[in-house]
């Protein structure tokens, strides 16, 4: 079964709704391997802080039947999706499949966020130190030890309980 890389983000009731996609996606794929959970500021919309982590899991889905059942749980915490730059009850994003390279249609892993966040790549970095970025060819705690996070706020909270 491919592993999978998920980034979980949440700047309206986090400590909500982590916690409820958490265990959504452990009815969906089983057993669940979290990073720390961390605050950062917002990128690309308003409002509070994020809250944001990374899950690895393993599934027998395809990684398009994988992104659906992602979008649905994102639905069933109450994203709204109509609206740009609005806070966001959860966000997922498919980071990794495996070591697929793919893009098609919203399908794309690896996700380009692992290189141009901190709140996708320190968790990362974590969870899955010397993992090998499919494309770059480098492990995930080289690229998070080169990325220039200057003017960067983010902290790591602990672990997340669900």
């Amino acid at each position: 079964m491919p592993e999978i890389y998920l980034s979980l983000g949440s700047n309206l009731d986090p400590t909500l709704h982590i916690p409820s996609a958490l265990r959504r996606l452990r009815a969906l794929f089983g057993e669940l391997v979290c990073s720390g959970l961390y605050e950062s500021d917002p990128v690309g919309c308003t409002g509070p802080v994020f809250h944001n982590l990374v899950v690895v899991c393993h599934t027998e889905l395809s990684p398009d039947a994988a992104l659906n059942c992602l979008r649905a749980v994102e639905d069933q915490e109450g994203r709204v999706r109509d609206r740009r730059g609005v806070p966001h009850t959860l966000d997922i994003d498919l980071l990794l499949y495996g070591d697929a390279i793919l893009q098609r249609g919203r399908l794309r892993v690896p996700r380009e966020d692992i290189t141009r966040h901190a709140f996708v790549l320190e968790p990362l970095a974590e969870v899955a130190p010397d993992a090998v970025h499919p494309v770059l060819g480098e492990t995930y705690i080289r690229l998070w030890k080169r990325f220039d996070s200057a003017g960067i706020r983010q902290k790591r909270l602990g672990s997340v309980v669900y």
